[in-house]
């Protein structure tokens, strides 16, 4: 949920059930946001986002 997202600091850890280089949706409220794909740099994980859509950006508003 977007509330969970707010709470994210340094030491949390997501779980993701994609590896390195293998695409993935970028999701909040069950709403599809983007896509990207997982990285890796210095030997820590990230995401690279390859696609936003701000068309439903506005649909997370309450």
């Amino acid at each position: 949920m977007l509330a969970d997202l707010l709470n994210i600091d340094d030491d949390t850890v997501i779980e993701l059930d994609k590896l390195a280089g293998e695409p993935l949706d970028i999701k909040v409220n069950n709403i599809l946001l983007g896509k990207a794909e997982v990285v890796v740099v210095n030997e820590k994980y990230g995401l690279r986002v390859l696609e936003f859509n701000t068309r439903d950006i506005n649909d997370l508003a309450p």
